[in-house]
């Protein structure tokens, strides 16, 4: 059986030196190795369980330990930090294309309600999320926002794109800025257009009234396929956890491992 929430050599070499130093009381027991708890943190990821219900016989510390330490390495910013370094690996091995960068989202039902949750419209005004990403022609994400399930696509699309990081690994500065950005009608607005167009970035996005955009559909499959792996990580298909914060670090601790998944072939 594969056991993915078990960490291989190469991927806690580069997490590691993004963990902030853990400095224990003088008394009470030794804190539980942060490998360790680690795999806990992905064992919820990858089954979607609650932290209280998180085997004890697998090694991995309680529940509610693994949960403050991924509480805190949220906070310190350890999951932004993987996803930018792994992007910056991909980058300098010629692996993400920047000629079209592709924007979609997709509707997860919010069972405990909170913070960036709202009516869904597709799913009878039940309480949701969106998960919004921008993923490069081959399905690389770039960069995945959490909004209110009745938040319209168009009003986070400049958010989006200046979401996707800073990406170094080559010479010179590093690169943020795509080529093209590839949308449905979803995105169809003339302000946004004007906003890409300053940005020097051009915009294909069917527009409303005129005829489609021939070959776009089989274009951006890539961005429906990104969503799909996302979501084959159980803790995302349903979101569990009220804080938006917390929902976050699993998104983007998720597209990391997603890139991860691309990169390791190539080394």
């Amino acid at each position: 059986m594969v056991k993915p929430w078990l960490i291989d050599e190469g991927l806690w070499s580069r997490i590691s030196v993004l963990l902030p130093e853990h400095r224990p009381g003088k008394r009470g027991p030794v804190p539980l190795d942060d490998r360790k708890c680690l795999q806990g943190i992905l064992f919820v990821l990858y089954t979607g369980i609650s932290w209280k219900h998180l085997p004890p016989e697998l090694g991995f510390g309680s529940g509610i330990t693994c949960w403050r330490r991924f509480r805190r390495w949220s906070e310190a910013g350890v999951w932004d930090r993987l996803h930018r370094m792994l992007l910056s690996e991909l980058h300098a091995l010629g692996e993400i294309d920047w000629s079209a960068v592709c924007l979609d989202s997709s509707h997860v039902r919010a069972k405990k309600g909170g913070d960036g949750t709202g009516p869904s419209p597709v799913d009878r005004g039940r309480s949701g999320s969106k998960h919004h990403i921008a993923c490069d022609s081959t399905g690389v994400p770039l960069a995945v926002m959490t909004t209110a399930g009745n938040v319209p696509d168009i009003t986070v699309a400049p958010d989006l794109v200046e979401a996707i990081p800073p990406v170094a690994g080559r010479v010179g500065h590093p690169r943020r800025r795509p080529d093209t950005i590839l949308a449905d009608g979803g995105y169809d607005s003339a302000a946004f257009r004007e906003w890409l167009r300053r940005r020097r970035i051009a915009a294909v996005v069917p527009q409303r009234g005129r005829k489609k955009i021939i070959g776009l559909g089989s274009i951006r499959w890539v961005v429906e396929q990104a969503i799909a792996h996302l979501h084959q990580f159980r803790r995302l298909a349903v979101r569990w956890d009220r804080s938006l914060s917390a929902h976050q670090g699993f998104v983007t601790l998720a597209a990391a491992l997603v890139c991860w998944r691309r990169l390791r072939p190539t080394l």
